[in-house]
């Protein structure tokens, strides 16, 4: 079996390569994240209308281009690279896979179509203050009065969560977990940005009073739809840090060339050769990781479960080394806010934490292989 990137992929990179090199450089970046949203609106409508990167992986049938999760893996490992700011993981990763595996045809009908052509915003809210990411985390109220639902409580770590305009929601009802859809301006909902040490990707706590919403899928069903859901993101998230990891390790080679240290290059001394060297190894690890995970996404088999924990633990680890070594070898610059070291270290942790940490994914696989 060739596990090799098709020519068309290969180009699908190099347009989104280049496109992020024009419209996510350092500078653009460093401007974004000190903003309340955190993201440029032209950048986000470019994206979809000129790539149709929202629409990327949602079916022809719901205004998408219907292609696979390898692409998706493609263009989130791109995107991992350029640290850009926009809500992409929220609103693919996220939002739109729970709309797309909830089984509810109608709600794909009337969400889908604006999150492929850039018009709407998503993202999905089921962590709270307990920071779990199991269903006994869950336990945000749903009450059913006639026909409609309100919800209860509160949502934690939702990113994006201030800026979207549909929201997903885990709540519970009588019969167990269950997924909502809330409007982003819905009357009893209070939306409040957290402050975060990466500031490259947006948080934000969400209270609930009384906010109306609207079932999507069976009721009690919501976790069936959440736990395929989370190995997908996971996968979608170990391609990002595959793209940063990357990143760290050319910034490091590129470093070691160039600075002089008693008249010779620093990449000349065996320390540091020795650092590149477990880096490079470390990295395309992590690539091997994501890219078969993002193949077993792709084709939502049997091994996906398993695939998508042991992805993310790998490149983790493999993510923050790369970011703190390269700060080790470029010395004392590379501890300076100037540089963007720092901000692939801190994009580094905040993925790693995300959907469960490296311990979290391992606990996980070991179970899902019976030991």
């Amino acid at each position: 079996m060739n596990f090799a990137f098709s020519e068309e992929q290969e180009e699908l990179r190099r347009t989104v390569r280049s496109f992020l090199e024009d419209k996510s450089p350092s500078a653009e970046v460093r401007r974004l994240m000190e903003t309340e949203e955190g993201f440029d609106p032209a950048v986000w409508r470019q994206m979809a209308e000129q790539l149709g990167l929202q629409g990327l992986a949602i079916p022809e049938e719901y205004g998408g281009s219907g292609f696979t999760y390898v692409e998706l893996v493609v263009v989130l490992e791109e995107m991992g690279r350029a640290l850009l700011c926009a809500p992409y993981f929220s609103t693919i990763a996220l939002a739109a896979n729970t709309i797309l595996h909830s089984g509810d045809d109608a709600a794909r009908k009337e969400l889908l179509p604006g999150i492929a052509s850039g018009e709407t915003i998503a993202t999905l809210a089921f962590t709270e203050d307990n920071g779990r990411w199991d269903a006994e985390g869950i336990t945000m109220t749903a009450t059913k009065s006639g026909g409609a639902y309100t919800l209860d409580g509160h949502k934690m770590f939702v990113l994006d969560g201030h800026t979207a305009g549909v929201i997903v929601v885990a709540a519970r009802t009588g019969d167990g977990i269950s997924l909502f859809q809330v409007a982003g301006d819905a009357s009893g909902l209070g939306r409040t940005a957290l402050q975060t040490m990466d500031q490259t990707r947006k948080q934000a706590r969400l209270e609930f009073s009384g906010v109306p919403a609207k079932l999507i899928g069976a009721e009690g069903k919501g976790w069936d739809t959440l736990g395929r859901v989370l190995d997908l993101a996971a996968v979608a998230l170990a391609a990002e840090q595959v793209g940063g990891a990357q990143k760290c390790l050319d910034m490091a080679v590129d470093y070691a060339k160039v600075r002089v240290q008693f008249g010779r290059p620093i990449g000349s001394f065996q320390a540091i050769k020795h650092k590149c060297a477990d880096m490079l190894l470390e990295v395309e690890s992590a690539k091997s990781a994501a890219y078969y995970a993002g193949w077993a996404a792709a084709e939502l088999n049997d091994e996906l479960p398993v695939v998508a924990s042991l992805a993310k633990a790998y490149c983790s680890d493999a993510y923050f080394h790369a970011a703190a070594e390269n700060i080790q070898i470029h010395g004392g610059i590379g501890f300076t806010w100037e540089h963007d070291a720092h901000l692939y270290f801190k994009r580094a942790k905040s993925s790693e934490l995300l959907l469960g940490d490296p311990t979290y994914h391992r606990e996980l696989l070991a179970q899902r292989i019976g030991i």
